[in-house]
């Protein structure tokens, strides 16, 4: 080690601010845990590595690092890592080097932590672009069994990690992402103005995430269609991402373009106010590492239908109602459940937001940190 305290160089290249499905799930957890270390470095120094102008060391608290070439591109960014990260880490005499999306540098000069957030990309193949899968079914493996210690943000996640990659098991550490103090029931009045703002309807049922076939959307809506409520809509909030003319199609065969909405990217301060102002929160995903949406509107005491495989039931703790998600009429029958049945959805929100309060970005830290110092000492 260079001194009493270790330096942890951390890859922050997949932070973004970008209006799209690149500033959702990694970029929120890289942003958060920064801030946190920001904050309360814990007894480590820190340098943080990001693209061209992508975030400031004021915003983080922390020493910043830009690299000059555009690693916004991902063959740039996949090159960069493999080359120009390993001999910048060397430099900087890293103690450790964290990369937090489920691929390091094949050759380190330092001990490396790898955060795995899912493996759906093995799981389920087809939802991906044959670029993508390939990159990271072929480099996640490899990366994470040569790392000193693997992240992993579910206990689900942590199985996975063990089963399909061959990791030994006492080198994963399950660490959840945490919940922003902002997601939390809002007043009556303030959910208001925010409906009548946006031309809302009175009841709907929301999806906020982004829009790609692993979410189930198509089975989503196709649940929704048989809802006899004429009154009841759909809002899938969130940006697009592949294969969403599927989707698009999927809505016009049912006839419910004016029943389904999409409004698009929803920006990180406005979607308290979505979560708030949803009759139920709907998430029958297919696959997830833990599925934060679901924790953020239990948070916000939206009753919350979600699937009852993978890692979401750990999401959802007692303060959710899961259904099998390639069963659409369990899928139907649990939004009936959840709009008509008052009493399930008031005994639903206590219990969500009991179990909400569980999760903190500061609790992740803590021990995060903790899996740093096992491994450089």
């Amino acid at each position: 080690m260079n001194s009493q305290h270790p330096l942890v160089v951390f890859n922050a290249h997949l932070l973004s601010s970008d209006a799209s499905y690149r500033s959702a799930g990694i970029s929120v957890y890289i942003a958060n845990l920064l801030a946190q270390f920001g904050r309360d470095a814990r007894g480590l120094r820190f340098d943080v590595l990001t693209g061209p102008a992508t975030v400031s060391a004021a915003d983080v608290g922390l020493p910043v690092r830009h690299a000059r070439l555009p690693t916004q591109r991902p063959g740039v960014r996949i090159l960069w890592e493999q080359t120009a990260l390993p001999i910048l880490a060397r430099r900087l005499q890293a103690d450790l080097l964290h990369c937090p999306a489920f691929v390091g540098p094949l050759l380190s000069p330092c001990p490396q932590v790898i955060t795995v957030h899912d493996l759906s990309f093995l799981r389920y193949p087809a939802f991906f672009k044959p670029g993508n899968r390939l990159y990271l079914s072929t480099l996640t493996g490899i990366a994470c069994r040569r790392a000193q210690a693997v992240i992993a943000v579910s206990d689900h996640a942590a199985r996975e990690v063990v089963t399909l990659l061959g990791v030994p098991e006492e080198r994963v550490t399950r660490v959840y992402h945490g919940v922003a103090p902002r997601f939390r029931p809002l007043p009556q009045e303030e959910v208001d103005d925010f409906r009548r703002r946006e031309g809302l309807p009175a009841r709907f049922v929301l999806y906020l995430g982004t829009l790609e076939p692993r979410k189930n959307l198509i089975r989503l809506v196709q649940a929704f269609e048989r809802q006899r409520d004429p009154d009841l809509h759909l809002v899938l909030a969130g940006a697009q991402g592949w294969y969403f003319h599927d989707l698009l199609q999927e809505v016009e065969r049912l006839e419910l373009k004016d029943r389904v909405h999409f409004p698009g990217f929803v920006p990180t301060t406005d979607q308290v106010l979505w979560y708030n102002a949803a009759h139920v929160f709907a998430y029958v995903s297919m696959y997830e590492g833990l599925g934060m949406p679901v924790i953020e509107a239990l948070a916000c005491g939206t009753p919350v239908l979600t699937s009852s495989t993978t890692a979401l039931p750990e999401a959802g703790g007692a303060g959710a109602l899961t259904v099998h998600p390639e069963d659409e009429d369990e899928i139907a029958a649990g939004l009936q459940r959840l709009l008509a049945d008052d009493e399930l959805r008031m005994e639903l929100r206590a219990e969500g937001l009991t179990h909400a309060a569980t999760f903190s970005w500061e609790t992740t830290a803590r021990e995060t940190a903790q899996v740093y110092r096992r491994v450089v000492t």
